[in-house]
């Protein structure tokens, strides 16, 4: 028997599971400043401003602000004038609104981001299967309702539903994320679902804690990744594999697979 016939839904990881970043941080960083007439910002300074600006956001405001009732565009205008500060960068009023609605627009649109060649078919291929397709991902609102449709990822044709930490306000690696999916999937119980992620701390641990199955992807060949299939884990290349692995798994593999670590 395989997986496939067990399952009812399949939750899925965004970024490094669905879809990546085309390019660099610092080439969307420098056309902004250039567009508002000022110098390219040095690439690896822009980097490291940015994970340190991010990073603090995320312990100040956490979930884009939800808890806060910020904005998104006000989370994301703090986030960025802070990335540019530590950067070593700063900017008269006029200059960075001409800066900051560049990147905003940018990052909310389809123009950042590639779609992995396997994913809409993958997803497309689940839904024919009878298997409710949910989004699980620490994302804001503008992927639920602008990034994911402008990248040929809709609602309604391949996935169902989508629980956004931005939305939700929640995030992973908290199960309350995996636990709020099988509610919006209609009550589905764990044993009867599996997620799909490219984290050992974000998607696989805590869905296996939830009681769902859990499958990783490690489409880059990272380090990592040797270190998640000694814990017993499933880790797999592509949604290509995991296609095969979904329908050929013998039930003792998937028992094996699925066990805690």
């Amino acid at each position: 028997m395989s997986l496939l016939s067990k399952l009812r839904l399949v939750t899925m990881d965004v970024t490094g599971t669905l879809i990546a970043y085309k390019g660099q941080l610092g080439d969307y960083y420098c056309m902004a400043a250039k567009s508002a007439g000022m110098p390219c910002p040095d690439y690896k300074r822009m980097h490291e401003g940015f994970k340190a600006a991010y990073t603090e956001m995320t312990v100040k405001h956490p979930c884009f602000g939800h808890a806060s009732n910020m904005p998104n565009i006000d989370w994301w205008k703090i986030c960025v004038k802070d990335s540019f500060i530590r950067a070593g960068y700063e900017y008269d009023d006029a200059t960075f609104e001409k800066i900051f609605r560049r990147i905003y627009s940018t990052f909310g649109s389809s123009a950042p981001y590639s779609v992995f060649p396997d994913a809409q078919e993958f997803l497309r291929w689940l839904r024919n299967n009878g298997c409710a397709v949910g989004i699980v991902s620490n994302a804001e609102s503008r992927y639920k309702d602008v990034i994911l449709p402008a990248l040929g990822l809709n609602q309604g044709s391949e996935w169902d539903f989508g629980v956004f930490s931005g939305i939700a306000g929640v995030e992973k690696p908290d199960g309350r994320m995996y636990e709020a999916a099988l509610e919006m999937a209609g009550g589905v119980a764990p044993a009867e679902a599996l997620h799909i992620g490219d984290s050992m701390r974000k998607d696989y641990a805590p869905a296996r804690g939830a009681g769902m199955h859990a499958l990783l992807l490690d489409r880059f060949r990272t380090a990592e990744a040797e270190s998640w299939r000694r814990t017993g884990a499933a880790v797999l290349p592509d949604l290509v594999a995991a296609r095969e692995w979904l329908t050929a798994v013998a039930e003792e593999e998937t028992v094996a697979a699925g066990r805690d670590f």
